[in-house]
């Protein structure tokens, strides 16, 4: 019987003290109930710890891979030379029918360095870099930086003023030219860059045409394919690159892209997408831009990764090469991992479907500018299983992704430990468009669903929240707010608008620069532009706002690429006014057979803009939106005259 009292008392004294343990859970989980703010902040732990627990483990080890090259003093040409030893004889670039192996990148770029040396380029000094995308491109700018030179990576697409401006506000002491792009320079010569030496690469299939120009595919071969000297005297904190802005709104600013920032943009992506060495990275993309640049080619240069590069970007030939160049790798099992920037997946939506399209062996497709009102679309049709969506500025700290494929953010912020990473959403002044401030001086903090800039906290010699600015100094003055979260304290302005949900995912909502205010509202012209795209078959699209004489704000004007005459003028007026509230309705369209675009695949709209609608000095076609005849009618002079004279009220 002994036996039985003991199990029956242990039981009662079990019970007692799992009562007790219950009440106790129960209080400290009412506590914390009401403490952080009830139903709503358990259900955003609910479903946005998990996240966060992968987030914070990704970004942990990314910040151990930082520290290491800060600590050994890493630069991008060093890291590389390991990488090289770990894949020697293994594939890193396919282009065209080319197969360029880690060994021959780096004798090649060895080559270059010593060359250049030869030449008298200095540590620090920058050399502008002219070329179309090719191998050569890659091989010319890491030589350049194994000097500690800063090659200055100029969008071969600039000509003229444009093209005279880069070379000029980088202080470029050469010119390394494309032997395709020699017209190009020849135009600017006598335009105070007669005195800088030209090298000419490609000479060989395309003839020297460039006065005074120097052959530097014939000048390589004799170079020595060791690691040059000065390697040794590169550091982590140097200045890598000069990247310059896609000038939407002006003449393009060169970016400061050091060697730390380099690290941080391809291992950040690497790390924060689960990207592996047997990946193939499709980088289609401009080299002298940073996504296809850096972070694509920098999964080969630093993490060992085999990357695709093309010419020029071919949106038929997207899908095919994805396929071609998946099968002819030498592992089995291959997947690839595909990128896309700006308007390129509209592109790909825009074109007919066929079988090849599912074909490919693509497990993820990352970049910037999907628009969310395409992203299902996208997605369902081509069979992606996941895209993860990214933000950052070519020269800012205030960098985020999207690395779970949630349909339309552009990546997170953690609302359970906001400080962890600081970025933040500050509130703007909707008229000014300047940071609102409290009443002792400090910025105010975005809340779920109100639109605010995106800012990053500069940090100092941190790789990951430092802001090393441009090669002007004045317009690195302007991309910097003083006293937001402390006194004293410095943060880097993104200049674009964006928008939090309850779970902290960000959504991009505009430029700042592109908002305009109509009948009291302010109009977003991404988001017009998407339902404009849409409603058109994903044509090109711009929006912007027009002045009108007697009336208060911008009114929304569109203009529409229609190269074929092709468009639904009743299918627009439906779609618009189905989808979007009446002031953010475009009240002109303006049909082009041509809208430029810079070479990162962003439409521009500055000169349409200043254009305006009148019908007397535009000689494309011209539409106004006439709500009682339920449809855009052509803008005739005398419709502009009305309008202009108040007759007619808008």
């Amino acid at each position: 019987m002994w036996p039985s009292a003991v199990a029956v008392g242990a039981a009662s004294v079990l019970m007692y003290t799992t009562s007790i343990n219950s009440y106790l859970v129960a209080a400290i989980t009412a506590a914390l109930y009401i403490y952080l703010g009830g139903s709503l902040t358990l259900w955003r732990i609910y479903k946005t710890f998990p996240r966060d627990l992968r987030a914070l483990k990704k970004y942990i080890r990314l910040q151990y891979l930082l520290k290491r090259a800060q600590r050994n003093n890493l630069s991008v040409p060093r890291l590389f030379q390991e990488v090289v030893r770990s894949n020697s004889g293994r594939v890193a670039f396919y282009f065209e029918d080319q197969k360029w192996t880690f060994d021959e990148v780096e004798e090649l770029s060895n080559q270059v360095a010593h060359y250049f040396a030869e030449k008298g380029i200095q540590h620090g000094e920058a050399v502008a870099l002219f070329m179309e995308n090719r191998v050569e491109y890659i091989c010319i700018w890491l030589g350049l930086t194994k000097l500690g030179a800063v090659p200055a990576l100029i969008n071969f697409n600039l000509r003229q003023d444009p093209l005279l401006h880069c070379i000029k506000v980088a202080s470029c002491k050469a010119i390394v030219c494309g032997a395709e792009l020699q017209e190009a320079l020849t135009d600017i010569r006598n335009e105070c860059i007669s005195s800088i030496p030209v090298y000419v690469s490609g000479a060989g299939k395309t003839p020297l045409q460039y006065q005074g120009g120097i052959d530097l595919d014939a000048g390589l071969p004799s170079c020595s394919t060791t690691s040059p000297p000065q390697l040794a005297n590169v550091n982590f904190s140097d200045s890598m690159v000069y990247i310059y802005t896609s000038g939407t709104t002006g003449l393009p600013k060169a970016a400061i892209i050091k060697h730390s920032r380099t690290f941080l943009a391809a291992i950040g992506m690497s790390v924060m997408l689960g990207l592996t060495p047997s990946d193939i990275i499709y980088d289609p993309l401009p080299l002298y831009h940073t996504a296809g640049g850096v972070i694509g080619v920098g999964q080969t240069i630093l993490m060992g990764s085999a990357t695709v590069i093309r010419r020029k970007f071919s949106a038929s030939q997207y899908m095919s090469e994805c396929i071609k160049y998946g099968c002819t790798n030498e592992k089995a099992g291959i997947e690839e991992v595909g990128q896309y920037i700006g308007e390129i997946c509209r592109y790909l939506l825009n074109l007919p479907e066929k079988p090849e399209e599912t074909q490919h062996k693509i497990r993820i497709m990352f970049g910037n500018g999907l628009r969310p009102s395409i992203w299902k679309e996208f997605e369902n049709r081509f069979k992606i299983p996941t895209i993860c969506e990214f933000y950052g500025a070519t020269e800012g700290n205030a960098n985020i992704i999207n690395m779970d494929g949630k349909p339309g953010a552009v990546g997170f912020v953690s609302v359970l430990f906001p400080s962890v990473y600081p970025v933040a959403l500050l509130k703007v002044n909707e008229e000014t468009r300047e940071l609102v401030r409290d009443e002792n001086g400090l910025c105010i903090r975005c809340k779920p669903g109100e639109p605010g800039e995106f800012i990053g906290k500069i940090v100092k010699n941190d790789p990951l929240r430092d802001f090393h600015g441009y090669a002007d100094k004045t317009a690195t003055t302007k991309k910097v707010a003083r006293d937001v979260f402390t006194k004293g304290d410095y943060a880097f302005l993104s200049g674009d608008i964006l928008v939090m949900d309850d779970e902290g995912y960000l959504y991009f909502k505009d430029r700042t620069g592109d908002t305009f205010r109509w009948k009291g509202e302010n109009v977003s012209t991404g988001e017009v532009e998407a339902v404009v795209s849409r409603a058109a078959g994903h044509t090109d699209v711009v929006v912007y706002g027009v002045e009108v004489p007697g009336a208060e704000g911008r009114a929304g004007m569109a203009a529409l690429l229609d190269e074929i005459g092709s468009l639904d003028l009743d299918r627009i007026y439906s779609g618009v006014c189905r989808t979007l509230p009446s002031y953010a309705r475009p009240l002109f369209l303006r049909v082009v057979k041509k809208l430029e675009m810079t070479g990162t695949f962003k439409l521009k709209k500055v000169t349409i803009q200043k254009e305006g609608f009148n019908p007397n000095t535009i000689k494309d076609p011209l539409y106004f939106m006439d709500n009682k005849q339920k449809a855009y009618v052509p803008l005739t002079p005398n419709i502009y005259n009305r309008i202009v004279s108040g007759d007619i009220r808008v």
